[in-house]
């Protein structure tokens, strides 16, 4: 904003001023600083009708510059100051004569000078640089950056020359200025200078496509019209300089594994050289030589070794039937080894850039194999048969087959099988050889067969728990392992166990089960032809879903459940007395006799012919807290009561209550005791006590009446009469109150009550001129006691010649 617009911003809000409070005194505040001006702002004086404001340098008392404001501005400039200085600001409220009212001054200085901007220059396609002329005085500086359609603006803070602004985009045009700071403010900005940021740099992606050639790839830069290229080889310092309009270079005649270092940066149209971005790149390695087969480990693995090629980090390996290996170094195994196959071996070297050319391939022949797959084959009962596939260049087969009681036997056959004997419950073991002029093959694959155990015997049924079952039974030959299983109308669970027990778990409750044992082996599975056995499980656990209290002492209590033909007990267990029970073959029962305040602990069981269920959930329960059995109210003062009670169970607070058709008293506490307030004497009053649980239940209880005592009389007075005796004069609030008078002097106490019920007056004798008394004028209750707390009132008799007294009470004179 410029001072035009200031001044015009401070008349509108001098405008507004008018209606606000004028203040009493003239306080002033500089509002900002500049280096040749000063805005100063201050209150609204009364009276008022234009401000003078004088700038003084400091320790002078000659103005050096003033300006005049009317009664309605309340911020003003003063200009024509001069950089880096400091100052005394005064302004004076006038009146219309020009006289000045009232006047306030503060001390302030101005801003350092303007600096002056020598060149702006871009080394970096984000950032300019600035060098000026700094200026006496500043402790900082603000560069600031701006475009010229208004797009962009930023400042930074330096500290001096140079200075840097970040932040900027490539190859942009910016408005450059700068401005001096201290701690009063900041000077104008300086003369500003056109700059322009240099290009970005590219964005590089590098390949090697051979083991001689480097492609070096880059999206186009905004504005470029060319791009230079400098090329280093890894342990030189040679450069190969390439300039292009393309955005892609492909770099040929290269070493074989060797990193190459490619700086690549695009020039402008005004031929300046923008951000640079290098990206190093290794050659593919050259094709492994003098490739070496041999074997090792018997025949199962083929070593592979070569001659190493300059760049490559590993090697790989691959046969014609698909074995393959990677190594760090120049030897690499491939196994297994198949047998019987002619394998064709070649070597690839390989680095991040990819992989060499491969080797030439070296053939090697493998060793034959033996006969598989194995299979057995049941033809009857006990007559079973052993085959296998056959295999190239064979001239016969041997068959070993030995069972687990030691029995061996050996067949030979020119074809694919082999009979032989197999009985029930018996484990075989069984091998095959091919054999050819070559001799017999590696040793093949070993079949274990177990024929069908036995059905199980004695077969026993047992309950764990209410979801589990055990079944036992005698061990057969044969059986590795057990499979027990329940089933019912819904699916089944199965059990597998090496021993003749299992436990089945996780059954459903009140549910008929159908139970088989089976034995199993690996090879042949399970024998399931054994006849099952039935189990019914024990009934389902109910569930607790409603407790409704019936009356204080007693409860309904609702359950669900899926059984049938079940009784039922529920149990109501307390934190005090015995538990209590009710049976019911529905899903409801009610229980009494529970005890005031007292927590409860709720649960059912079922019961059928299969047993017990699990006890339900346990649903907790708490009755209404019992009532105090002793209740007092004790009157403290005419309008404030102590109502006092005994403790009772099961409650954390109380609210006492007291009430009549004259008013409303109640207190809510966690002790037995309250001080209650606001009542009205002479009124019947009906006590009840709410007793509340911690959790919210609570139990009303009311006790016998209470009444309050009449109130204390007003107005009271004294006259002295004939004969040393004086008259205590009151006002009663009702007429048919008895009251008693008590005067106390300094050598002896009086008394006196009305002759009849509802007077106000009544007389006491042996006064002694001269004395102090203390009187008090009390009601006195039906049974015949009289309240205490009335407050007493001070009276001084005095003697006169005449032997006519006077009395006077706090000061106020009352003549006989």
């Amino acid at each position: 904003m410029d001072l035009c617009g200031i001044k015009l911003w401070m008349f509108l809000l001098g405008m507004i001023s008018q209606n606000a409070v004028q203040g009493s005194s003239l306080t002033i505040s500089i509002y900002t600083a500049t280096s040749k001006s000063a805005v100063l702002r201050w209150n609204s004086y009364p009276g008022s009708s234009s401000y003078r404001v004088t700038a003084f340098l400091r320790n002078s008392v000659q103005p050096f510059v003033f300006s005049s404001f009317s009664q309605n501005t309340l911020m003003g400039s003063i200009n024509s100051l001069s950089p880096n200085t400091n100052y005394t600001f005064q302004v004076e409220a006038l009146d219309g004569s020009m006289t000045v009212l009232t006047q306030s001054s503060l001390d302030g200085s101005t801003a350092p000078d303007v600096p002056t901007i020598k060149t702006a220059s871009s080394k970096q396609s984000q950032n300019m640089t600035v060098e000026f002329v700094e200026v006496p005085g500043a402790t900082s500086y603000i560069i600031r950056a701006e475009t010229s359609d208004g797009s962009f603006f930023s400042e930074m803070t330096v500290l001096g020359t140079p200075g840097t602004i970040v932040g900027l985009q490539p190859y942009t045009d910016y408005t450059l200025s700068v401005m001096s700071v201290n701690s009063a403010g900041r000077s104008q900005p300086s003369e500003f200078v056109q700059a322009k940021t240099v290009l970005a740099s590219p964005q590089l992606t590098s390949s090697s496509p051979s083991n001689s050639s480097i492609v070096v790839l880059w999206a186009p830069v905004p504005h470029a019209v060319l791009y230079s290229l400098s090329i280093i080889r890894e342990g030189s310092f040679l450069q190969s300089p390439i300039n292009t309009t393309n955005t892609s270079v492909t770099i040929n005649s290269l070493e074989a594994g060797t990193i190459y270092c490619i700086k690549v940066n695009a020039w402008s149209p005004e031929s300046v050289p923008g951000d640079d971005v290098t990206v190093c790149q290794i050659t593919r390695p050259s094709t492994p030589q003098s490739v070496v087969l041999q074997t090792v480990n018997g025949m199962t693995t083929l070593s592979v070794s070569w001659a190493t090629v300059r760049g490559a980090d590993r090697y790989t390996v691959i046969s014609s039937s698909g074995l393959n290996c990677t190594s760090n170094s120049s030897t690499c195994m491939l196994t297994p080894l198949t047998c019987g196959q002619i394998q064709y071996i070649s070597v690839t070297a390989m680095n991040q850039a990819g992989p060499s050319l491969p080797s030439d391939p070296q053939q090697f022949i493998t060793f034959p194999c033996p006969p598989q797959p194995l299979r057995v084959d049941e033809i009857a009962a006990g007559n079973c048969s052993v085959v296998w596939s056959s295999v190239a260049y064979v001239d016969y087969y041997t068959a070993f087959i030995k069972r687990d009681d030691g029995t061996e036997q050996t067949c030979n056959s020119t074809g694919t099988s082999c009979n032989f004997n197999c009985h029930c419950g018996y484990s075989y073991i069984m091998s095959v050889f091919a054999n050819n002029q070559a001799g017999s093959s590696p040793s093949g694959p070993v079949l274990n067969q177990t024929t069908l155990p036995c059905c199980p015997g004695n077969m026993s049924v047992s309950s764990v728990s209410w979801e589990s079952v055990m079944i036992s039974w005698m061990a057969v030959r044969g059986a590795d392992v057990y499979e027990t299983r329940a089933v019912d109308a819904k699916g089944e669970l199965v059990c597998n166990d090496t021993s003749p027990v299992c436990v089945l778990s996780d059954l459903t409750c009140n549910t008929r089960y159908s139970l088989l044992v089976a034995a199993c082996n690996d090879p042949r599975g399970c024998n399931r032809t054994c006849s099952p056995q039935t189990y019914q499980t024990a009934p389902c656990m109910p569930e607790i879903v409603q407790v409704t209290r019936s009356n204080s002492s007693s409860i309904n209590i609702t359950w669900t459940s899926t059984n049938s033909a079940a009784n039922y007990t529920v149990s109501v267990i307390g934190s005090v007395g015995n538990p209590l029970t009710c049976q019911s073959g529905g899903t409801s029962c009610t229980v009494t006799g529970l005890a005031c305040g007292t927590s409860y602990r709720i649960n059912a069981i079922a019961s059928t012919a299969a047993g017990l269920s699990m006890p339900s959930y346990s649903v907790p329960f708490e009755t209404a807290p019992c009532c105090p059995q002793n209740l007092s109210v004790l009157q403290v003062t005419q309008a404030m009561s102590n109502v006092s009670w005994s403790e009772a169970r099961g409650v954390q607070s109380f609210i006492a209550s007291l009430t009549s058709p004259r008013g409303h008293a109640q207190c809510h506490t966690a002790q037995t005791t309250c001080l209650m307030g606001c009542i009205t004497c002479g009124t019947n009053y009906t006590v009840s006590l709410q007793a509340i649980s911690s959790t919210g239940s609570t139990a009303e209880c009311t006790y016998h009446g209470f009444s309050t005592s009449e109130c204390c009389p007003s107005g009271i007075r004294l006259f002295r009469r004939a004969n040393n005796t004086l008259r205590v004069q009151w006002r009663s609030s009702s007429p048919l109150s008895n009251y008693t008078a008590v005067v106390t002097g300094s050598t002896s106490s009086h008394s006196c009550s009305p002759l009849e019920t509802g007077q106000n007056t009544c007389d006491v004798s042996d006064i002694t001129c001269g004395d102090v008394y203390s009187v008090v004028v009390a009601p006195v209750n039906p049974d015949g006691t009289v309240v205490q707390f009335c407050s007493s009132r001070m009276y001084s008799v005095f003697c006169s010649g005449s032997g006519v007294g006077t009395v006077l009470y706090r000061g106020r004179r009352s003549v006989d």
